[in-house]
């Protein structure tokens, strides 16, 4: 099984478009060492040729340059992107659903009844891909029971509910409800493997402990070095716990939950703009690195 990143970064990518916070300046301009990143997603292959999107970013066509492999080059029209499984509505997730229109089929994508929801009202991207390619829905049950892709042989999935708010043009952003994000256990059932997909984890709850547990990847939230790292850069008001992610230092952070499972692979992902851990050689990154935990990249391949 392969887990290749196409993104990295949170929302807006890195360096932001519009932000000259200490981070994107200084990776525009030269001035620190840091690689940028663009927007959030993994694909997940048993073959290498055939592969299910896991979220789609608004840097999807940039990120199918970047990865050949989703673009087999078999047939005049082709794509090496079976389905698409959406953790959540939000944009940054979703967008890049518009890139996709192309399809010669209709497009197979997996998400919680939540989800489709939001995708057919507040921000209706499946009601516009029906003037397109159109969309085959097929739902999960937020509840960690178990689905399977055609095509994608030897892997299974299993979605289980993250506390969290739907996205802020959602009808039902006031009334949070299991399926409005999701966290996701890959896991191939030939060798028994499997790894944990969170990049938006707020509340570290039973059901995020157990796949943490089982887990010999973890791929997890690493949006915020603080919870107040926002106001500190100036960019913003509202903590990371109000935005749904668990910042990474200190007491009670995404290190310190992560120490507790030393013999899984564990990696941060989902960073923001503002995060100094984006600096390669920086105090932050080598507190992470002392952890024994590393800082995802676009184009890392991992093996399962």
């Amino acid at each position: 099984m392969k887990i290749r990143i196409l993104g990295s970064a949170a929302g807006g990518g890195f360096p932001q478009w519009n932000c000259n916070c200490e981070t994107c300046d200084g990776c525009r301009s030269g001035r620190l060492n840091a690689i940028p990143r663009s927007q959030s997603s993994i694909a997940v292959s048993s073959n290498g040729l055939d592969w299910v999107l896991i979220n789609a970013s608004p840097d999807i066509r940039s990120q199918i340059l970047a990865n050949p492999e989703l673009q087999p080059n078999r047939h005049l029209r082709d794509t090496g992107i079976k389905a698409v499984f959406l953790m959540d509505a939000q944009i940054d997730h979703v967008t890049g659903l518009l890139m996709l229109r192309e399809s010669k089929v209709r497009l197979p994508i997996y998400c919680s009844a939540r989800v489709k929801s939001d995708l057919t009202s507040g921000f209706p991207i499946f009601n516009i891909l029906e003037h397109y390619c159109g969309v085959d829905w097929f739902e999960v049950k937020p509840d960690g029971t178990p689905f399977t892709v055609p095509g994608i042989d030897g892997i299974q999935f299993e979605p289980f509910a993250l506390t969290s708010k739907a996205p802020p043009y959602s009808p039902h952003r006031a009334a949070p409800a299991p399926g409005d994000n999701l966290g996701l256990v890959i896991r191939n059932v030939v060798t028994g493997k499997c790894a944990l997909y969170a990049p938006g984890l707020g509340v570290i709850e039973p059901p995020v402990e157990k796949a943490m547990r089982e887990a010999d990847l973890i791929l997890v939230d690493g949006t915020t070095w603080t919870d107040d790292e926002m106001s500190r850069r100036g960019v913003g008001k509202k903590l990371a716990r109000e935005m749904g992610h668990l910042y990474q230092s200190g007491a009670g952070g995404m290190l310190e939950v992560l120490s507790a499972y030393p013999n899984a692979r564990r990696v941060l992902i989902h960073i923001n703009n503002t995060n100094p851990i984006l600096i390669e050689d920086g105090a932050e990154r080598a507190e992470v690195r002392a952890a024994g935990v590393e800082v995802a990249q676009d184009g890392l391949v991992f093996e399962l």
